[in-house]
């Protein structure tokens, strides 16, 4: 035997043997997980989620890595052992905008894990009821792209809705042409949904000219369409590709390098402070001028910082408008309970969202 195939060898016997320790380490995990829901079990409680719990634990294995995997690839493996942690505690359900394959459903398992059940439901409205009645633990619905800016039906939903914000999920979107076989002679039409469409317009202006562009329901049902049809391609992800058994065609076709869209985790659970917190707020001034320089004032006067604001119809009256503020801080940090307190002096009307752990990743 040569001193390679020697050094080989003798590095395999090591992997095997670090292997059975990983492996009893994460057994041992497993047994306080049940240990735990033992305990919450005798003590009546039904919350065995605590996302700011998971954020804490996530961004630690982020501090401490010091490769040569990526941050995000650790971050990633230690999200699936918490998963399967937390399904022995106690099975979620967790509904998504589908069908199978959505860049929803995606984001539900990176946010989650994939120890959890996943349910694909056909509208925004859907996914609310379905949490609200009960039926599942959690949802999860986009909210803003990064390049098309805010999804309206999910903000309209707050307005009626009494579910809350437990948690956001940023994932990098990557679009990819699939299409049954090989190549693109004898393709006819485009299908995706129309944000996947608008993300990918300076690519197909210039590679696709001739080929019609039609928009449906969602990703998923456009490689659907095609998985039928060989004279369609569709514009959707890696996992509708594996999902509907599509060639990738051409890959990574969005016009922005960065395309990221945010989607938001709603749920019936008060989020208790991670540490690297955002709340979101849903305001209504009063109807006269300088209303929004007033509702915003109090943010300022305490050093609030605001991620994001956005105003929608109420209606409720003509030309009468709400909005939607992200702020960076939980509701039980003393600035942000002061200001929002000036703000229920000020404001028609305030409605706390949710406090909730920021993206990790």
């Amino acid at each position: 035997m040569s001193d390679d195939q020697q050094r080989l060898q003798d590095l395999r016997k090591r992997i095997d043997g670090l292997d059975e320790r990983i492996q009893e380490l994460i057994t041992q995990r497993a047994r306080c997980a049940q240990e735990i829901a033992a305990i919450k079990h005798q003590a009546g409680s039904a919350n065995f989620y605590r996302p700011e719990r998971e954020a804490h634990v996530l961004r630690q294995v982020i501090e401490r890595n010091h490769g040569p995997l990526t941050g995000e690839e650790m971050a990633r493996l230690f999200r699936e052992i918490m998963s399967a942690c937390l399904a022995l505690e106690s099975p979620m359900t967790v509904v998504f905008l589908g069908p199978e394959g959505t860049f929803t459903q995606t984001a539900a398992l990176k946010h989650f894990g994939h120890s959890v059940r996943t349910l694909p439901l056909n509208a925004i409205d859907e996914i609310f009821r379905e949490v609200e009645s009960g039926s599942a633990e959690f949802g999860v619905v986009p909210i803003e792209n990064s390049t098309e800016g805010v999804v309206n039906h999910t903000l309209d939903m707050f307005m009626s809705s009494d579910l809350k914000i437990c948690g956001e999920v940023e994932l990098r979107i990557h679009h990819h042409l699939l299409g049954l076989g090989e190549g693109l002679e004898g393709r006819k039409r485009i299908v995706s949904h129309q944000q996947s469409l608008a993300q990918c317009r300076e690519w197909l202006d210039a590679n696709l000219p001739g080929l019609d562009r039609v928009s449906v329901a969602s990703n998923a049902e456009a490689a659907r369409l095609a998985a039928a049809d060989r004279t369609l391609v569709a514009i959707a992800g890696g996992s509708a590709s594996e999902i509907y058994g599509l060639q990738k065609l051409v890959s990574n076709i969005e016009d922005e390098p960065d395309n990221t869209t945010r989607f938001l985790v709603v749920g019936k659970i008060d989020t208790q402070p991670s540490g690297d917190d955002k709340t979101s707020l849903l305001l209504s001034g009063q109807n006269r001028s300088g209303a929004l320089v007033g509702l915003l004032e109090p943010l300022a006067r305490h050093g609030i910082n605001m991620t994001r604001i956005e105003s929608r119809p109420s209606r409720k009256g003509l030309w009468e408008y709400v909005f939607f503020i992200d702020i960076v801080g939980h509701i039980c940090d003393e600035n942000v309970r002061e200001a929002i307190g000036e703000l229920e002096r000020e404001a028609a009307f305030v409605k706390l969202l949710g406090s909730y752990p920021r993206a990790v990743l």
